[in-house]
C-alpha cells in the first residue's frame, strides 16, 4: 500500500514536471531584514522567517503565510501580541477574552504555539509574562502544521514574532499616550548609525494603567537594546537583549455561566456585574520579570552558500496569586452546593511562583545551486536545539464560601508558596532539510523532512520524523495554485488513568488553494484543508483519562489585502473550520466562522499635513461547548454522563483610527471595540464565562526623528 507521503512526494513532483514548461514570469524581489522589499511605490512581502526560514516571495510558497507589520496592527490599536492577529484569515485571538496573564490565539480552530524570531518563545502557562508588541517590527502567522521547519509545535500554526533590530541610518521616534482606565505611558524607539558598519537600537515602554476589572493593574517597564555590526559585506552580526518587569493580574475573572451569562433562579433579583472582581485586592496578581539574551550571525561564503547562527537564553520569573469561584462541581447550577440562597458559592485560591530557564538555538546553511538550464534550488540544512527548565511551588487555599454578589474582601484568607520548586526539564534536538525547487522561473515546488528526538527530566524519550510536500505554479494571469502536505507533532507531559505515559500528539494535513496577484500591491489567497490530529488527550466521564483522541478539522479561509503604500490599505478575510472528534471529550469548540475587514485611507491637507482615516470590524460566529450537568454527582438523579451544550452568540466589534500626521509630528485616536458591545468571549460547559474587552480609547502624540 503506498503511503500517504510517498503520494504527496510523487504528485508535486509530477506537478513540477508537467508544468515547467509554461511561460516566464518575472520573479519578485525578496528583503532580507524586513519581509518586504520597496521598489518604487509598491511592496512585495517575503516568507520571511516563517514560511521557508529562506527570503521567498509569498506568492512562490505553497501555503497560506500572513505578514502583519509593527505599522499596521499599532495602527489598529493593539495592546498585545493577541490583538496584533485578530485580522488575519482563519485566526481567533482573544478566544477567552483579553488575558493580562498570557496571549491567545487560536488558529484553524487550535491553540496555537508562539515562537520569536523563530525560536520557540513559551514553554509552560502562567510561566512568564506576554511580550510587547512595540518591540517586534512584524509578526508572521504560518498556518497549519510546521514541525519541519520548527520541531514540536502546534499542529494547527503557529505564531512567529520578529524582533526589530538595528539599521544603518540615524532615526527613530518618542510617544505618549493616555488612555482609556487612566492608562498611561512612554514608549520610544531610537536607532543610531554609528559607522557604516555599526548601528544600535533601543526599543522602551514606561505604562502605568488600570484596567477594565477592578484592583487588576496593567503596568509595564520594558527595555530592549540592540546592536549590529557587518565586520565585512557578507558577515551581519547582531546582538539583542529584553528586560521587561509587568506588574499586573488576570482580567480573567472566571465568572459563573449561572448569573452571568444565564439567570440564577434562585436569585433572579440581581445579575453578577460583567466584569467583577473576584479576590483580595493588592493580594491578587500576576507580576513578573523576563530577562532575554540572544544573537544571530549570517555569513555569505559567496553568493551561493550562506549560514545562519541564532541563540537565546530566557530567564524569567512570575509571582501568581488568584482567587475564582466553584463554578465547576455542579456547572448548571453552583449556588446549590453551598446553601439556598443563590449567593453563596465556593471560592478556591492559589499562590503560585513559577521560574522559566530557556535555551534555544538554530543554525542552517543554505546552498543554491542549478541542476539545469532551468531548474535552480535553495536547499536548507539545519540543526537546531532547545532545552528549557520549568520550576513551581504552590500554596492552595484551604476552602471559603462567599457572598458572590457581596464579597467581604477584608475578610479573605492570604497565604503564600514556600518550600522547594518542583523543576521539570526537556531537551529537543532537531536535524532538518529542505530544498526549494524552481522550474523555468515559474513552478515552485518545496520538499522537506525533519527528525527529532525530545527527552524529559520524567524519562520520556521521543522520536520524531515529519515531512512536508507542496507545489505552487503560474497558470497565467496573476493565478498560482498551489497544494500541500505537512505534518506536525508535540509531545505531552503526564500519564492516562493506567499510568501510562502520554504519547506524542501527531497532526497531518492536506492543503489546496491558489493564490492571485494581479498586481505587485494586490493578492488574494483562497485555501481548502483538512486535518487530521491523533493521540489527543481525552478526559471522560468518571474522571479517566485516556489517549485515543482523533479530531478532524475541515475547512477554507480566504485572505485578500490590497495596499498602496502611504495612501490606502485593504484588508479582507474569512475563515471557516469544523472540528469533529470522534468522542465527545468536552472538547471545546471554536467558532466555525470568522471574518474581519480593515481599510484606511490617507488624505492631504496640507503641503506638510496628512490625515489618516481607518476603521475596521472582527466578527466571530457563535461556539459550542459540551460537557456534563454533574460531574461530580451533586444530584443523584441525574446520570453520571448526562451532558449538556452551552451557545456562546456570535460577536462582532468595531474598531477605529483617526490620525494627523504634520512634519515630524503624529497625533492620533484609537479605538477599539468603539460601539462598546459587551459581548461574551466564550462560556465553557465546565460552568464559567469569559467577557470580551470593552470598548478602549487611547491618544497619541509622537514626534519622528
Amino acid at each position: 500500500m503506498v503511503s500517504v507521503r510517498t503520494f504527496a512526494l510523487c504528485g508535486a513532483a509530477f506537478f513540477a514536471i508537467s508544468t515547467a514548461a509554461s511561460a516566464h514570469v518575472e520573479e519578485q524581489p525578496a528583503s532580507a531584514n524586513d519581509g518586504a522589499a520597496a521598489e518604487g511605490d509598491s511592496i512585495v512581502v517575503t516568507a520571511g522567517s516563517s514560511g521557508t526560514k529562506t527570503q521567498t516571495p509569498l506568492i512562490q510558497v505553497p501555503q497560506p503565510l500572513t505578514v502583519i507589520t509593527s505599522e499596521q496592527y499599532l495602527s489598529q490599536g493593539a495592546i498585545s501580541i493577541s490583538d496584533t492577529v485578530k485580522y488575519a484569515a482563519g485566526v481567533l485571538a482573544n478566544p477567552y477574552g483579553r488575558d493580562t496573564r498570557v496571549d491567545g490565539f487560536n488558529i484553524r480552530g487550535i491553540d496555537a504555539l508562539q515562537f520569536r524570531d523563530g525560536m520557540r518563545d513559551i514553554f509552560s502557562y502562567y510561566a512568564t509574562i506576554t511580550s510587547d508588541p512595540y518591540n517586534f517590527s512584524r509578526v508572521e502567522i504560518v498556518r497549519g502544521p510546521a514541525s519541519v521547519l520548527f520541531g514540536q509545535g502546534s499542529i494547527g500554526g503557529l505564531v512567529n514574532l520578529v524582533s526589530k533590530t538595528p539599521e544603518f541610518t540615524t532615526g527613530g521616534e518618542m510617544n505618549v499616550v493616555y488612555g482609556s482606565y487612566d492608562r498611561k505611558e512612554a514608549m520610544g524607539d531610537i536607532n543610531l548609525a554609528l559607522a557604516d558598519n555599526l548601528a544600535i537600537r533601543a526599543v522602551g515602554r514606561v505604562r502605568d494603567a488600570d484596567t477594565y476589572v477592578d484592583h487588576v493593574p496593567d503596568d509595564r517597564v520594558m527595555f530592549a537594546p540592540s546592536i549590529r555590526w557587518q565586520p565585512t559585506p557578507d558577515t551581519d552580526v547582531v546582538l539583542n537583549g529584553v528586560y521587561q518587569k509587568d506588574k499586573t493580574g488576570s482580567t480573567s475573572q472566571f465568572l459563573p455561566i449561572v448569573g452571568t451569562f444565564s439567570p440564577n433562579t434562585a436569585y433572579p433579583e440581581g445579575r453578577l456585574g460583567q466584569y467583577t472582581f473576584v479576590g483580595k485586592p493588592g493580594w491578587d496578581r500576576y507580576n513578573g520579570r523576563s530577562l532575554q539574551g540572544g544573537g544571530a550571525v549570517t555569513h555569505k561564503f559567496s553568493d551561493n552558500i550562506r549560514l545562519s547562527v541564532k541563540a537565546r537564553y530566557i530567564d524569567s520569573k512570575v509571582d501568581y496569586r488568584t482567587h475564582y469561584a466553584d463554578s465547576y462541581t455542579y456547572p448548571t447550577d453552583p449556588f446549590s452546593v453551598y446553601g439556598t440562597d443563590g449567593r453563596t458559592i465556593g471560592l478556591s485560591g492559589s499562590a503560585t511562583d513559577a521560574r522559566m530557564k530557556v535555551f534555544t538555538t538554530d543554525n542552517n546553511l543554505q546552498i543554491d545551486f542549478n541542476t539545469g538550464a532551468n531548474i535552480e534550488h535553495k536547499l536548507l540544512v539545519g540543526i537546531d536545539y532547545s532545552w528549557n527548565k520549568v520550576g513551581k511551588r504552590a500554596a492552595y487555599s484551604p476552602g471559603e464560601t462567599v457572598d458572590l454578589y457581596d464579597i467581604d474582601y477584608d475578610a479573605l484568607l492570604t497565604y503564600e508558596a514556600t518550600g522547594p520548586f518542583s523543576n521539570d526539564s526537556q531537551k529537543q534536538l532537531g536535524i532538518y532539510a529542505q530544498d526549494q525547487i524552481r522550474f523555468f522561473d515559474r513552478v515552485s515546488v518545496v520538499l522537506g523532512t525533519r527528525r527529532d528526538r525530545v527527552t524529559s527530566s520524567a524519562g520520556a524519550k521521543d522520536n520524531a520524523t515529519t515531512f512536508r510536500a507542496g507545489i505552487i505554479g503560474d497558470v497565467g494571469a496573476g493565478f498560482s495554485p498551489f497544494f500541500s502536505y505537512t505534518e506536525s507533532f508535540l509531545p505531552i507531559a503526564g500519564a492516562d488513568s493506567n499510568g501510562d505515559a502520554f504519547k506524542p500528539q501527531t497532526g497531518t494535513q492536506f492543503e489546496a488553494g491558489v493564490k492571485w496577484q494581479p498586481e505587485r500591491n494586490t493578492l488574494v489567497t483562497a485555501t481548502a484543508f483538512h486535518i487530521k490530529e491523533r493521540n489527543r488527550v481525552l478526559y471522560l466521564p468518571n474522571d479517566v483519562v485516556a489517549q485515543s483522541g482523533e479530531l478532524t478539522t475541515k475547512g477554507f479561509e480566504v485572505e485578500a489585502s490590497h495596499t498602496l503604500p502611504g495612501n490606502f490599505e485593504l484588508l479582507v478575510n474569512y475563515g471557516y473550520n469544523q472540528l469533529k472528534s470522534e468522542t465527545n471529550s468536552s472538547l471545546d469548540y471554536m467558532p466555525r466562522h470568522t471574518a474581519s475587514i480593515w481599510s484606511s485611507k490617507t488624505f492631504g491637507v496640507s503641503d506638510d499635513a496628512q490625515l489618516r482615516l481607518g476603521a475596521g470590524v472582527v466578527y466571530s460566529g457563535k461556539s459550542k461547548s459540551t460537557g456534563q450537568i454533574d460531574p461530580y454527582g451533586i444530584n443523584p438523579a441525574i446520570p453520571d454522563d448526562q451532558l449538556y451544550t452551552v451557545v456562546t452568540p456570535s460577536r462582532t466589534t468595531v474598531d477605529a483610527l483617526a490620525e494627523i500626521n504634520w512634519a515630524n509630528w503624529r497625533f492620533a485616536l484609537n479605538a477599539t471595540n468603539l460601539l462598546n458591545n459587551k459581548y461574551y468571549a466564550s462560556c465553557l460547559a465546565r460552568g464559567d464565562c469569559f467577557m470580551g474587552a470593552p470598548r478602549n480609547v487611547m491618544a497619541t502624540v509622537g514626534y519622528r526623528f
